[in-house]
């Protein structure tokens, strides 16, 4: 189930492209927003690749402008990325495409199948949260 619940959100986020970027790209930027300021080794590590593999996608998103590159102050050789403007308007833009496309899904099912899958959602998340941070994000509890 959880497969085919995959891919089908897959079909769904297809419709709301990513185009001009690619999955990878996509997942660089989705970290820079969390981690603005981060260093190159440290973007490398959280893609699992290594730094010329991640400083030639950081190229290519510094080339279509949505990175930027900044010189460490206290250690030149460290190179600082940030989600240029560009860069957070390309996600926004994204994140309500795909809200979109998700809604018209929603819209079509039953009342008491949405509840469910909200309350589901929310569990979900917070086991999630926990996993990854170590501590439940308190939004997405359910009492």
């Amino acid at each position: 189930m959880t497969t085919t619940a995959v891919e089908l959100l897959e079909v769904v986020w297809g419709r709301a492209s990513t185009a001009p970027t690619s999955a990878s790209q996509l997942r660089v930027l989705h970290i820079l927003e969390h981690h603005d300021g981060i260093n190159l080794r440290t973007l490398a590590e959280s893609l699992a690749s290594t730094p010329p593999s991640t400083s030639r996608l950081c190229d290519r998103l510094q080339a279509a402008g949505f990175v930027e590159r900044v010189v460490g102050a206290e250690d030149r050789r460290e190179v600082r990325l940030h989600l240029s403007g560009r860069g957070r308007s390309f996600l926004a833009d994204l994140r309500a495409r795909r809200e979109r496309e998700l809604r018209k899904v929603l819209a079509d099912m039953p009342a008491g199948k949405r509840v469910a899958l909200l309350e589901g959602l929310e569990a979900f998340c917070a086991t999630a949260a926990t996993q990854i941070h170590g501590t439940a994000d308190t939004d997405s509890r359910s009492a």
